[in-house]
């Protein structure tokens, strides 16, 4: 895929500290994310990954250094409206309850004001897309859903108000194997469809090998190694990074030699 080298985020030095405890939650990161770019932070729990993807969106402030997000210093813009024009897929999926299927991928539209016709179009069309034919899914309830429908739904929402830069927290992380490698590979090619800049947090690092253009290992709130999962495999710059991706290694290792085993 071809990427525009204008950058669409860009962390200056960020930092957050918690007061409660004093400690760096995230330490100087610097990084750059351009436009149409699939970029995924991975590294083990409380390295710092999900705080940093929200701080994009400033649902976590920084404590230091600067973020900007499409030529805007993120924290002179209004947060509610930084938020509505940024695509975001929470872990757990967060449907809301109590709403229809097409009342949850409507929202952001509707919140920004657009004409109802105009909301019910962008709904059908992305159910459409997502594989939830509308005229069977519209008025159904996310109880009603299986998980793979409710993050289908749960990603629909994120991109109804055509946003240029989506983030994911771990989209994928509760539905099993199967399920989990659909809307993996829907999702790829939704991105590179729409030209989107993804964001996304796991700590699973052949979920990232198979997603991203550019992996960014985090340890302990710092950034130890950007690049391509390319890259990454041919030259780790630090031993965990050489820890992480052992896991994909001895798995496809393992996986090829079955498949030898089956050949007469």
């Amino acid at each position: 895929m071809a990427i525009e080298s204008a950058p669409m985020v860009r962390l200056e030095q960020v930092s957050k500290s918690y007061n409660m405890t004093g400690v760096a939650a995230v330490q100087q990161v610097t990084l750059e994310i351009v436009a149409g770019e699939f970029l995924v932070l991975v590294g083990e729990s409380g390295c710092g990954k999900t705080t940093t993807l929200k701080m994009i969106n400033r649902l976590v402030e920084p404590s230091r250094g600067r973020i900007v997000v499409d030529g805007k210093d993120v924290m002179a813009t209004n947060p509610i409206d930084l938020r509505r024009a940024i695509g975001y897929v929470f872990q757990g999926i967060g449907l809301f309850p109590h709403m229809t299927v097409a009342e949850n991928v409507g929202i952001v539209p509707k919140l920004l004001r657009w004409e109802s016709p105009a909301i019910a179009e962008r709904v059908d069309e992305l159910m459409r897309m997502m594989g939830l034919p509308p005229e069977e899914y519209r008025q159904r309830m996310p109880a009603e859903l299986s998980g793979g429908q409710q993050q289908r739904v749960g990603v629909a929402r994120a991109l109804a108000s055509r946003p240029k830069i989506l983030l994911m927290d771990e989209p994928f992380g509760a539905l099993d194997p199967v399920t989990r490698d659909v809307l993996q590979r829907e999702f790829k090619s939704l991105q590179k469809l729409f030209g989107l800049t993804v964001v996304m947090v796991t700590h699973d690092m052949t979920e990232a090998l198979m997603l991203a253009d550019r992996i960014a290992v985090m340890q302990q709130g710092r950034l130890l190694q950007v690049g391509s999962p390319q890259e990454l495999l041919a030259h780790p710059k630090d031993a965990y990074v050489t820890a992480l991706l052992e896991t994909p290694r001895r798995q496809a290792a393992s996986l090829d030699r079955l498949l030898k085993a089956e050949q007469p």
